[in-house]
This record gives structure tokens, C-alpha cells and sequence, in this order.
């Protein structure tokens, strides 16, 4: 008995490149929509589908669930992680603020979030409990997950057993990027590297 979970990080979002966390909910773009189409494949494996709340994964995922015909699940805990007073700035207005910020939140994620940013190790920890709920409540089906960089860093990292500053700081999740873990027999969870199409 194998259980598949994909993550596919949504598409661009409107508002251009800025730290959006869990409080800014910004569209998707026309190209963000194209990003999210391109990714899918020819024949998609999936019987449900899991969408974070927040409007540029929710949007998408009611369109594929309805073109598919399977159920949604909206989850809360898979939505992005907070980044407090970051929220809604752009790289060059953290700069503008604090020349040193984001350099240093960039090399150590963990020991320099923004004032009132939800810490790294509760995010990856509800993301983590999210992932084994719905694994648990979709044993030996095939799930996506619709949701953020952030939520699918979270994953990977507690899959490799990768240090949470390592994958914050090395990992690069691409708009409409998917990755795939399986889980067999209860055994836990392990990565899946897919080639290109």
C-alpha cells in the first residue's frame, strides 16, 4: 500500500515579487494561471486535492477539482508561513529600512525572523502535522497539496530530516513547481525526484 502526496507551489502571484506570508492574498496573474496549466501533467494521478486558503492556491485548486471531478479539502495548516512585519514588503523596502535584515535572514532563516514573524520551527512543525493527517486520512490514494514555497520546504526538510535552516536557506521552489512523496505500509515518508517532461 503506497500513499502518494504531491506539493505544487502556486503560481506568480499579483504584486510582483514581495514577502506575502499568510496575510497578504494576492490572485494569481495571468501568467501565474499559466504557470499552474503548464505544470499539470497529460493525465493527472490525483483523487483529491488539499488547497491552502489563501486566494492564489484556492482559486486554482476549485478549477482543477472541478475539472477532474474529485473532492477539495481546504486545510488551514497549509497555508504560508507569517513573516509579521514583512508582510506586503518588497525585498528593496526591507533593504531600505535595514541594509543588513535580509541579508542575514537570508544566511540564518531561523535566528533572524522579522519582528512578529512566525517562528521556522512551528510552521514546519503544523505543516509537518497537516502532511501525516492527510496522509493518515488518504492511505493508499494519490493527493495533491496546493499550497507555498514555504509549506513545501517544510516537507521536504521533515522527509530528508534536513535542518530547517539548510532547506530555508538552499532550497529554491519555483512557481508551479511539484514534488512528490510516497509513503508505504506505514514506513515513513520519502522524496521522489521526477524528471522533466
Amino acid at each position: 500500500m503506497t500513499t502518494y502526496i504531491d506539493v505544487i507551489r502556486h503560481g506568480e502571484p499579483v504584486g510582483g515579487r514581495r514577502y506575502r506570508g499568510n496575510n497578504i492574498d494576492d490572485p494569481l496573474t495571468e501568467k501565474g494561471w499559466r504557470q499552474m496549466r503548464s505544470a499539470m501533467p497529460a493525465s493527472p494521478p490525483w483523487q483529491h486535492i488539499v488547497s491552502s486558503p489563501l486566494t492564489r492556491c484556492l482559486d486554482f485548486s476549485k478549477e482543477l477539482a472541478n475539472s477532474l471531478s474529485i473532492p477539495i479539502t481546504v486545510e488551514d495548516n497549509v497555508k504560508e508561513i507569517g513573516f509579521g512585519e514583512w508582510e506586503g514588503k518588497t525585498p528593496d523596502d526591507i533593504l531600505a529600512e535595514d541594509s543588513e535584515a535580509l541579508n542575514k535572514f537570508l544566511l540564518d532563516p531561523v535566528n533572524n525572523r522579522p519582528s512578529g514573524a512566525e517562528q521556522l520551527d512551528v510552521f514546519s512543525d503544523r505543516v509537518w502535522q497537516a502532511y501525516l493527517n492527510i496522509a493518515n486520512q488518504h492511505q493508499d490514494k494519490h493527493v495533491l497539496i496546493v499550497a507555498h514555497a514555504g509549506v513545501a520546504r517544510a516537507i521536504t526538510a521533515n522527509v530528508l530530516k534536513m535542518s530547517l535552516d539548510n532547506v530555508y536557506s538552499r532550497l529554491k521552489i519555483e512557481y508551479g513547481a511539484i514534488i512528490r512523496t510516497a509513503i508505504e505500509d506505514n514506513m515513513p515518508a520519502k522524496l521522489i525526484i521526477q524528471g522533466t517532461k
